[in-house]
């Protein structure tokens, strides 16, 4: 039995008043991994074992749908230069590719391993891992087979650029052609950089060539979409069902109908946006449309270097008009919807017992107090 708890949030209404379900002076059981029982502390059941939080707060732990995380090297020179007016335009994950090719499978491990230590530390229990940086066959597998290590949530990014000096055409038939193959055993996801206006990514026909490869070999669709222009990727999304939408920068007032009238997610990364001195999306604007909403860190070496959810948070409150209880609902319960998952993001019983502790009496401290490193992830003790 977990008791103490100052205040909890279930994301569950049927346990509590509002979209968050929160309870004060609460507890939760916890058998076998999941969620058994909550309610107020004095109606708890007996249990074998009690860990008292003190009138901390708990949260349901951050689901971050949207990192890069199995690469090699630094691109602080680059921020460094965007911060001085350098334009953010994609370019710059050729670097990466280099040193994660160079890189051996030990360093690439270390990496991923300490990045999702680093965001267990901070309350994130669930992320989705792509690959990306590899842009090879083998590289590309290496990767997912990496990522798999951690995370089920692995997604096959070969479209993330068109590697330099490749033909267009013949890297697209590699990705949707021997490099899908090769990775789809270590996948559940395929993605797309779908960006007409840069020059690295893909274009409206290249990225449906993509999902529709992706998805015959039994993989699940997700689109980078709509990041640097208004192009065609959150519609393409929309239209063939993908789970998740992500970016969402510059969007149409028929993009914004086309997500309201679907089932796919609006995943925002105001980190991004932070990083690379671009505006930030028009959250309030998805909002109001009734549009399902995430919030993800996009944490990469280049775009946004970033593993903490709970600075996501506050961003989106501060910088995107989202309210407190809507950014934090987006960073738990949004992220599963946007992973499809319905054992995340909730503390409703039958729920995975992933809990956030947050070193305050109110979850409110995450928005409230930004850049301090409230949450964590709370360890249960093991049978």
């Amino acid at each position: 039995m977990v008791t103490g708890i100052g205040e909890l949030v279930t994301n569950d209404p049927a346990l509590g008043p509002g979209p968050l379900g929160t309870l004060t002076d609460a507890a939760l059981v916890v058998a076998d991994g999941a969620v058994a029982w909550v309610g107020p502390a004095v109606a708890a059941p007996d249990a074998d074992r009690r860990v008292d939080l003190a009138g901390r707060a708990v949260v349901p732990g951050f689901v971050d749908s949207h990192a890069h995380l199995v690469f090699a090297g630094d691109r602080a020179a680059e921020f460094s230069a965007r911060m001085t007016g350098a334009r953010y335009d994609g370019g710059g994950i050729a670097s990466t590719v280099a040193a994660t090719r160079a890189a051996t499978d030990a360093q690439l491990r270390a990496r991923l391993r300490s990045l999702v230590a680093e965001m267990r530390a901070q309350g994130t229990t669930t992320v989705e891992v792509k690959s990306g940086y590899g842009l090879t066959v083998a590289d590309e597998a290496r990767s997912l087979r990496l990522a798999a290590e951690v995370t089920p949530e692995t997604t096959f990014l070969g479209a993330h650029v068109v590697p330099p000096g490749a033909d267009r055409a013949g890297y697209l038939a590699l990705v949707t052609g021997p490099m899908l193959a090769a990775c789809t055993p270590h996948a559940r996801w395929v993605d797309v950089f779908c960006e007409p206006g840069s020059p690295h990514a893909f274009d409206g026909d290249e990225a449906r060539a993509v999902l529709t490869a992706g998805r015959a070999a039994g993989l699940e669709l997700r689109v980078h979409a709509n990041q640097l222009t208004a192009g065609p990727g959150v519609r393409l999304a929309v239209e063939l069902g993908a789970a998740s939408a992500d970016h969402c920068t510059h969007l149409t007032a028929a993009d914004v109908d086309g997500l309201a009238g679907g089932r796919t997610v609006a995943t925002l990364l105001p980190g991004v946006e932070f990083s690379t001195r671009s505006p930030y999306p028009d959250a309030r604007r998805l909002l109001s449309a009734g549009v399902t909403v995430a919030l993800a860190t996009d944490c990469n070496p280049g775009s946004c270097y970033t593993s903490s959810m709970a600075f996501c948070l506050a961003l989106a409150v501060r910088e995107m008009a989202m309210t407190p209880a809507e950014a934090l609902w987006s960073a738990t319960a949004g992220g599963a919807a946007a992973l499809r998952r319905t054992d995340v993001g909730h503390l409703g019983v039958g729920a995975r017992a992933d809990l956030a502790v947050v070193d305050a009496p109110s979850w409110l401290h995450l928005a409230y107090r930004p850049g301090v490193p409230l949450a964590r992830t709370l360890e249960l003790p093991q049978a």
